[in-house]
């Protein structure tokens, strides 16, 4: 390793200082940490250190990543390299691209966002990943909103705070709540006229299957099953709603349906015996039961997490309370 001189008793001018920082990255091809640089620069004041590092990183010969909680910086070639698998280099050619010309705050804060991905971030989380001043992310952060760089979501789990991610990319259902919610908002009435058309479907399965097998018991009621797939496509074709559902949505649908007991599920193996496939029907009750018996507590899938004072709690469970008004 080449040995770099004592600049503790040296003036660098800012050409030079640029060199040092430059051979440093070439020598540490991990990156360097701000630490290093000021044990090894220690006559450098910080305003030239970050002067130099902003010409750096503004002309491109410079990185700047996140390694845990550690900023790094890293000469180009040391990420840009055949050692470097190209689905990265690509990713970090299309951000130094994006962020040529930065401040370091702005390219870091940019960063931060960018390793969000869809899910976002709360601002708070980029002042404390950043350790910069609220005053200066808000600046930032309309900076880079002004540049379509990045865009704030309003997110279902708190309304009242936002999540910001790159501007190109779709929200993770997680932060828009997916075809339940409008407007941050669950939709009850969405749901309720997807749940009475589901559960026709079934009812309809169910008459054509007394009908077409009167005398077979086991063969009416084997097809009177439905998949979440088949329950789709009639729903699809319906055309009662506005956006595109999946089938993952219908079968949360059935499921939810299967908890109210108005469905039944099973699980039998597809035709060609490799995979499991659940399969819903509407429920017959052929006998009028106690109260008792429908305790929504045995079925709940929830159940090992439900006691007073959390999330999930039996005095503000729905299905308890109106178990109890039988």
């Amino acid at each position: 390793m080449e040995q770099i001189p004592d600049v503790a008793t040296v003036k660098l001018e800012p050409v030079d200082l640029e060199d040092t920082i430059l051979r440093l990255c070439r020598d540490n091809p991990k990156g360097i940490t701000d630490n290093l640089l000021q044990t090894e620069c220690p006559g450098i004041s910080v305003e030239q250190r970050v002067k130099a590092l902003q010409r750096l990183l503004s002309v491109g010969q410079l990185d700047l990543l996140r390694q845990g909680h550690t900023l790094v910086y890293k000469a180009k070639s040391a990420t840009t390299g055949a050692s470097t698998p190209a689905a990265s280099t690509s990713s970090t050619a299309a951000t130094s691209s994006k962020t040529k010309g930065f401040e370091v705050e702005e390219r870091l804060v940019y960063q931060i966002i960018e390793d969000a991905g869809n899910k976002g971030i709360w601002i708070r989380d980029i002042r404390f990943k950043s350790n910069l001043v609220q005053t200066q992310v808000n600046k930032i952060l309309k900076t880079l909103e002004s540049k379509k760089l990045v865009k704030a979501i309003k997110s279902v789990q708190a309304s009242r705070k936002k999540v910001y991610m790159l501007y190109d990319l779709k929200p993770d259902e997680s932060v828009t709540g997916g075809a339940w919610y409008s407007e941050q908002d669950f939709d009850f009435d969405f749901v309720e006229v997807l749940s009475v058309n589901c559960l026709k479907f079934l009812k309809q399965k169910a008459v054509r299957a007394t009908e077409q097998h009167a005398n077979d018991v086991m063969t009416r009621i084997n097809t009177s099953y439905a998949s979440a797939e088949e329950v789709h496509k009639f729903i699809t074709q319906l055309g009662i709603s506005k956006i595109e559902l999946s089938v993952g949505n219908i079968d949360q649908i059935l499921t939810t349906l299967t908890y109210d007991d108005k469905v039944e599920a099973t699980v039998q193996l597809s035709s060609d015996g490799s995979q499991q496939v659940k399969l819903y029907r509407v429920s017959n009750h052929f006998l009028t039961s106690t109260g008792f018996v429908h305790v929504p507590c045995g079925v709940c899938p929830v159940i090992l997490q439900c006691h007073d004072g959390a999330a999930i709690s039996p005095s503000t469970c729905k299905y308890l309370t109106n178990w109890l008004k039988f």
